[in-house]
């Protein structure tokens, strides 16, 4: 009985690894509808129920192709959403042709538009035909900008700041000619830029970056974050001083095309006022 445990011990241990890799490689095509509620008294009433889809991190490359982009596209629309923003890193190297990425981008829609920041990867050498990439595609690019968004008799503040990393962040553009009543959002590829944030004047901060951690414990603890806080950035909604922080698990991988329980994910957010 003894050699035959001897025996079996190993060949269990091979098979979980084995079965543990292939499960790592299959996940980053398991990307879920994320559905998360925003409440807040600053919510205009003619923006109850809107619903905004929300993605980062789509890494176009060798682990993500533009067949892949095209059904990500198609899922987003198939949404119905109100309003779609973008979290950055949209390529995944330097060396990577962005043309058919942008091409398929081109096809998201929205009544209220589509708007975008650059991440940490679009900052390599190429921040400038990322933009080019973008407006070409119909998306607004929001570093270091803003705009108001209209629906009906209300109206909020849509901002971005650029890369943590690789750009400047100029806050003033989406807070400056706001009050404390308004409802403002601000898309930060890095949601470390929300502990920086000093005024209570942004509402809801929306950032990728971390993948999730990518490779975690079965979804408990991640050894990468990507982040300087830890834990608390890693995924789903956190609180900052100032501010929510909403980070989206992104629906690209990088460095290796694996995922271990932090599921590639579109984020719906919905609106609500109280």
């Amino acid at each position: 009985m003894e050699k035959i445990t001897r025996k079996i011990f190993p060949a269990l241990i091979l098979l979980s690894v084995i079965a543990i890799i292939a499960y790592g490689l299959i996940e980053p095509y398991l990307i879920e509808v994320k559905n998360v509620d925003i409440a807040s008294k600053d919510v205009p009433a003619s923006f109850d129920g809107k619903k905004i889809v929300f993605i980062s991190d789509i890494h176009y490359g060798p682990y993500f192709s533009r067949e892949r982009v095209h059904d990500l596209v198609a899922e987003i629309n198939s949404l119905n959403p109100d309003l779609i923003l973008l979290g950055g890193d949209y390529m995944d190297t330097e060396t990577v042709d962005m043309a058919p990425c942008f091409a398929e981008l081109k096809n998201l829609k929205a009544p209220l538009g589509v708007y975008g920041v650059l991440g940490n990867h679009d900052h390599w050498g190429r921040a400038e035909q990322t933009r080019e990439g973008l407006i070409a595609a119909g998306i607004t690019p929001l570093d270091n900008t803003a705009v108001w968004i209209d629906s009906g008799n209300g109206r909020i503040k849509l901002g971005g700041v650029g890369d943590l990393w690789h750009d400047s962040q100029n806050l003033t553009p989406t807070v400056g000619d706001v009050s404390v009543n308004d409802y403002v959002i601000l898309l930060s590829h890095n949601p470390d830029y929300a502990e920086k944030i000093k005024t209570d004047k942004v509402d809801l901060v929306l950032s990728g970056h971390t993948h999730g951690g990518q490779i975690t414990f079965f979804g408990l603890w991640a050894p990468y974050t990507n982040t300087k806080y830890g834990q608390k950035y890693v995924s789903g909604l956190a609180e900052a001083t100032h501010t929510e922080v909403y980070v989206t698990n992104g629906v690209g991988t990088t460095v290796l095309p694996i995922r271990f329980f932090a599921r590639p994910e579109i984020t719906v957010l919905g609106l609500k006022k109280v």
